[in-house]
């Protein structure tokens, strides 16, 4: 087989001399050349990778693009924007160059607006005149004929001096002499040598120079004078500066004087001020008894009744924004902390009613007592609004606390479901039978609970056969017109925290106006639960039935039910209160309490 061919072919023959040896300056330049074509290669290499977007850098990063101009992407450079024409000048400027007239000036100006070449004169004349009084006085070569200064007779003299106060004097006399030829300002003029406005403003009296203010651009320019010019005038003016300074003392003293007097006349307005506040405040603090409507009694006697009286004028409360309501009067119990609570739930009722339907159900918890001294405000807070219930809660704030707490259920009523209910106790006495609770305060000393708009008459307490202790009370409100359910149930949330957390001392044989082992403390109501259902008038008597489950660690649970006088139960109440045993007076059995 015939071997591979080559490039190029192997010669045969005798030895020719292109096949002879290389010589050292040929393969030298051989080399040379090479190395030229290879750096010519990578040079070539190199800027092919330059213009390639993908190909990596010497550093075998990806290179920086350059954006050209022509590129469309937002990030392309763009040429400098073209300046806008003002659009208030118009579309076009009318112009017409063959009435344009030069003023030689700078300016272009037309016809109708001549040059006036005798204002420009005049003006010129002015500059020129200007200049010529601000140069100073030509010196002459007679010495004789030029000022010489009144102190030492130098001709160097202050032109200033000699054109504003007609003072001939050197600048050196002027600076060794400052008593004498020093500048007083306007101020020192009138506080120092007691002068007045109208004499400092005579150019011709005081004579004085004009200097900007050094305190603000702004301000107006100050008035210098010079101080042996205003002695001499003062001098004149007060005849010595004995007299002078007596004049100073004066006015010095009238001044101390007015000061003083302003002061005592302020003193006595202030006093005066705070005998008028200290006698509102007392005539403030002063009970007014406001009456209400005649109430007519059995025998026919007309009584007059008071506000706290009128349930109406208690519920009552003043709506102040959508949510937002403000109690009107409140009314202190008899040996009470604060406010009644009933009052409370009442008018924090009220105000929920008014933001919704008025049927409803509602839990209580009260947290601190209230003072009847300051209203109370309530906020409504409207948390659900449902098909069949609708939920609120009513906040009542005092001095920037909330005292009471009231979560409200209202439910839209449902008569064709089935219902029961427990029956009104039996053999208990009606309320024709019994005194009313009024007369009984009136004998005692607890008068004040007979202004309570309830009338109540206090029934049976008995044993029931299975041991728990059962207080009955009647109730009802006084003389109020026939309102509608929703203000009935607002009155029945009054009523229910009358009697009601007294039954648990009560049950421990404890009573709250009494004194020594068996006395008892109730500071604080916890919590109220009522429900109400039915149609019923606070105005007829309900009976209200209560007893205590639970008593200890000073506290206690009560339940009351709520009926009307045919024995339909309306409410149901369930309040968990604060009772404590007077145990102050007891002695300590020397154990450790922990």
């Amino acid at each position: 087989m015939d071997p591979r061919p080559v490039t190029p072919p192997p010669r045969s023959g005798p030895e020719t001399h292109t096949n002879a040896p290389l010589t050292p300056e040929q393969v030298k330049r051989i080399e040379i050349n090479r190395l030229k074509a290879k750096a010519k290669q990578r040079q070539r290499e190199t800027q092919a990778a330059a213009s390639s977007s993908n190909a990596p850098n010497v550093n075998n990063k990806r290179p920086l693009e350059v954006t050209p101009a022509t590129s469309t992407s937002p990030t392309a450079p763009k040429p400098p924007a073209r300046l806008k024409r003002d659009s208030r000048l118009g579309k076009y400027f009318d112009y017409d160059l063959s009435k344009m007239v030069n003023s030689k000036g700078g300016f272009l100006v037309e016809d109708e607006k001549e040059v006036d070449e005798d204002r420009i004169t005049k003006e010129r004349q002015r500059e020129r005149e200007r200049a010529v009084q601000n140069l100073d006085p030509p010196m002459f070569l007679d010495p004789s004929m030029n000022p010489k200064c009144h102190e030492c007779g130098s001709m160097d003299i202050d032109h200033t001096f000699d054109k504003v106060f007609r003072c001939i004097v050197c600048n050196k006399c002027k600076n060794e002499k400052p008593e004498k030829y020093s500048l007083l300002t306007k101020t020192e003029c009138k506080e120092d040598y007691l002068l007045t406005d109208p004499e400092l403003r005579d150019q011709e009296l005081m004579p004085h120079l004009l200097k900007a203010n050094p305190h603000a651009s702004t301000f107006h320019n100050m008035m210098l004078y010079l101080r042996c010019q205003v002695e001499d005038f003062a001098w004149k003016k007060w005849g010595s500066p004995e007299a002078l300074d007596a004049e100073f003392e004066r006015r010095q003293a009238e001044k101390k004087k007015k000061k003083s007097k302003k002061f005592e006349d302020g003193l006595r307005e202030l006093r005066r001020r705070t005998r008028e506040g200290v006698w509102q405040k007392r005539k403030d603090e002063e009970h007014k008894h406001v009456f209400g409507a005649v109430e007519r009694g059995i025998n026919g006697e007309g009584k007059q009744m008071s506000e706290h009286e009128i349930i109406s004028t208690s519920l009552e409360v003043e709506q102040l924004d959508t949510n937002l309501f403000r109690s009107k009067s409140l009314w202190v119990p008899t040996r009470a902390r604060g406010v009644f609570g009933g009052q409370v739930i009442s008018q924090a009722t009220v105000s929920a009613t008014k933001c919704v339907d008025p049927q409803y159900g509602l839990h209580c918890y009260f947290l601190l007592s209230a003072s009847p001294a300051l209203p109370i405000l309530y906020y409504v807070e409207r948390l659900r609004d449902g098909r069949s219930y609708t939920t609120r809660s009513v906040k009542a704030v005092q001095k920037g606390q909330v005292i009471f707490i009231m979560m409200c259920s209202f439910h839209i009523p449902e008569p064709q479901h089935p219902s029961h209910q427990w029956k009104m106790p039996v053999d208990i006495s009606g309320p024709d039978e019994l005194e009313t609770d009024e007369a009984r305060y009136r004998r005692s000393a607890a008068g004040e609970r007979a202004r309570s708009p309830l009338e109540s008459k206090t029934g049976t307490e008995r044993r029931l056969p299975d041991g728990k202790l059962e207080a009955t009370f009647w109730m009802r409100a006084r003389a109020i017109p026939k309102f509608g359910p929703a203000f009935q149930k607002c009155i029945l949330g009054y009523m229910s925290d009358m009697h009601f957390i007294s039954t648990a001392p009560k049950e421990l044989g404890l009573d709250r106006f009494a004194r020594g082992p068996k006395a008892c403390q109730i500071p604080l109501k916890a919590l109220l639960t009522a429900l109400s259902s039915d149609t019923f008038d606070c105005s007829d008597w309900l009976l209200y039935v209560t007893h205590s489950s639970r008593t200890g660690s000073g506290r206690g649970l009560v339940h009351g039910y709520m009926y009307t006088q045919d024995g339909t139960l309306v409410a149901c109440t369930t309040q968990e209160g604060v009772v404590r045993a007077d145990i102050s007076n007891r002695q300590s059995s020397g154990l450790s309490k922990l």
